[in-house]
């Protein structure tokens, strides 16, 4: 396993997903999966970024293009849920309603939670075999997680959610990658649940290996290139400080000003990452726009504070 490059001072880096190849699409197979993860690989390295990310290019599901099978990827090896999802189950999620852009739940939790065929190790030593040197490895948050399913076993929202932390907790250790993140776009826009979420998070995060760098990535989401969640980062500030993690990473790019001074309330001992590119907007960010955007950060967090972008 690699280790973080030491230099420079504010590390560049990419979320995780990554567009799928129409090649990859048209003949997908083994390798051509791990083809493909090399080009994505290759293509951030020649762009520069220091921890690239693996493009998480095996988690796409056709029914899912716009968030890249990011739930489905998780959800439906695990034991103790079933994926087949009719109109009983279909109208009973939307009673329920607890993520407004879905339409079915991802899985009924039809019994305890468990692996099943889920194994993050396989496609992290996939990635680390074609990485070329230091790489990021993303997995989904519990909350997250928990929210796209319709609970017919565990009866208790905090049960469910901790049960989802605790399959994902034995799946981290050991992964051989120098950075483990862990991606929540739904606590955003549900600060209230900000106890549970970073319970369970830190479950996950307590689970990485000594030594390897733990990261957690927020945002307001992106289905389709829309934020699909509202809210600011003040109001998730005990939450963020609660989190066991070494550094955030924080859709910064196109947010009010405000956000920006929320960035002082975050414990010195959590670094910061700060999203200078939105892939929400068409625009082209020149080289100066993204400095200004780390250089505003900074004077409102402090200096140093700001690791990574």
């Amino acid at each position: 396993m690699h280790a973080l490059p030491s230099k420079p001072r504010i590390l560049t880096t990419t979320v995780g997903s990554y567009p799928i190849p129409d090649w990859l699409a048209a003949l997908p197979s083994e390798q051509a999966l791990t083809d493909a993860t090399r080009v994505i690989f290759d293509l951030q390295r020649q762009a520069g970024i220091d921890l690239p990310t693996d493009g998480e290019l095996y988690r796409f599901d056709i029914n899912h293009p716009d968030t890249n099978g990011m739930i489905e990827y998780f959800v439906r090896p695990m034991a103790g849920i079933s994926t087949t999802i009719g109109r009983s189950i279909t109208e009973e999620f939307s009673r329920h309603q607890p993520m407004g852009f879905r339409r079915k739940p991802a899985g009924v939790v039809t019994g305890p939670l468990g692996e099943g065929s889920l194994n993050l190790l396989a496609d992290c030593q996939r990635a680390a075999a074609v990485a070329g040197g230091p790489f990021k490895f993303t997995l989904t948050s519990p909350y997250m997680l928990a929210r796209t399913l319709l609970d017919h076993h565990y009866g208790n929202f905090e049960k469910l959610t901790l049960a989802i932390a605790e399959v994902l907790a034995e799946q981290v250790r050991g992964l051989p990658a120098a950075c483990i993140q862990i991606d929540e776009a739904n606590i955003p826009g549900n600060p209230a649940d900000g106890p549970l979420a970073a319970a369970a998070i830190n479950v996950v995060l307590d689970a990485v290996d000594r030594g390897t760098e733990r990261a957690v990535h927020f945002c307001f989401g992106n289905y389709g290139g829309q934020t699909i969640q509202q809210g600011n980062w003040r109001k998730l500030a005990q939450f963020l400080n609660s989190l066991h993690t070494g550094h955030l990473v924080l859709e910064l790019a196109h947010r009010p000003r405000s956000d920006l001074d929320a960035l002082r309330q975050i414990d010195r001992r959590i670094a910061l990452g700060i999203g200078v590119i939105d892939i929400k907007v068409n625009h082209v960010e020149t080289p100066d726009e993204v400095a200004s955007r780390i250089e505003a950060a900074e004077k409102k967090a402090g200096a140093g504070r700001v690791v990574s972008s």
